[in-house]
């Protein structure tokens, strides 16, 4: 028979249950170790959603955005220019209709740019451009002579190239100009307005939507329709270049001033007109072959 005061048994076990059954309203309390509630911690934070399964390269531009610092990548990468078309379509669309239906007294830049400017819209909007000026002047060209027994119809390909040249140089090379001399004088008199590059091609680029609509209008053969949907096309493409840099040039000296608005509307009339003189014009219509041998057989001179 095991003695009494054998060690295994479990007499503090005994004496709990018979405080229990004495007093059953008597409450108890549980200790755990001290090492098992950090472990019980440790797992928990594991399991958090922003513990160690977070991706570390969130983690990063979180912490870039955070900061106010994004990484600088070069020009003539492909990533530099990823992110200019990364843009949503309402943002397109509310440029699109504020190029077209300028406020007066506002700035483009400021009220839809927003330090944000994007090359998707301008891209497309000169890209389409050029396909309506061109398609365009063909079926303007084919409806002026349509009905004459003597005309025959062929498609001028070459006005696609022509067009792209002259839209795409202007939506480019024109703001280029534009941000070189802007950049020039502002180390000069040191204005606190100043644009990137890519604000104003993108300025331009826009500035070009309401020549869409206006081309169109070109394929019908009235006059008056197409010099009346020029002069309002020129009207708010204008308005919206020049209420856009005004503010940039506004403390210049006023030869400076009058120079670039005058340089930046006469270049976009120059485009309009341009375009409608070349591409709308109405070609010399040809001479027949036959008539023109009768009247040189008509006009020779009789023999001696």
């Amino acid at each position: 028979m095991a003695s009494t005061n054998d060690p295994f048994q479990f007499q503090e076990f005994e004496e709990a249950g018979n405080l229990l059954e004495a007093n059953r309203d008597a409450t108890t309390i549980s200790i755990e170790d001290d090492e098992i509630k950090p472990e019980k911690q440790r797992r928990a934070a594991a399991f958090s959603p922003d513990g160690e399964d977070e991706d570390p390269l969130a983690s990063d531009d979180k912490t870039e955005l955070l900061s106010g610092q994004q990484k600088s990548v070069p020009f003539w990468t492909f990533e530099y220019y990823q992110r200019f078309f990364d843009v949503e379509t309402h943002h397109v669309k509310e440029r699109i209709i504020g190029s077209m239906l300028p406020w007066p007294g506002k700035n483009f830049i400021h009220l839809y740019l927003r330090r944000n400017p994007d090359l998707y819209g301008p891209f497309w909007i000169c890209t389409t451009l050029v396909f309506a000026i061109a398609i365009s002047g063909n079926i303007s060209n084919f409806l002026v002579h349509l009905g004459k027994p003597n005309y025959k119809y062929t498609p001028e390909f070459q006005k696609v190239t022509i067009a792209a040249t002259a839209i795409f140089s202007y939506a480019w090379f024109v703001p280029l100009a534009l941000w070189g001399f802007l950049l020039w004088r502002n180390n000069k008199i040191m204005n606190l307005v100043s644009y990137s590059f890519m604000e104003i091609v993108c300025v331009y680029g826009y500035s070009l939507a309401i020549y869409i609509p206006a081309v169109v209008l070109w394929i019908l053969p009235y006059e008056w329709l197409k010099w009346c949907t020029i002069v309002v096309a020129l009207c708010l493409s204008g308005s919206v270049l020049v209420m856009t840099f005004w503010p940039a040039v506004k403390d210049d000296h006023p030869k400076i001033i009058i120079a670039i608005m005058s340089a930046i509307v006469v270049l976009n009339v120059l485009l309009a007109v341009g375009c409608k003189a070349y591409f709308f014009s109405k070609p010399e219509q040809a001479v027949p072959a036959d008539i023109s041998a009768a009247t040189n057989v008509t006009e020779a001179p009789s023999p001696t």
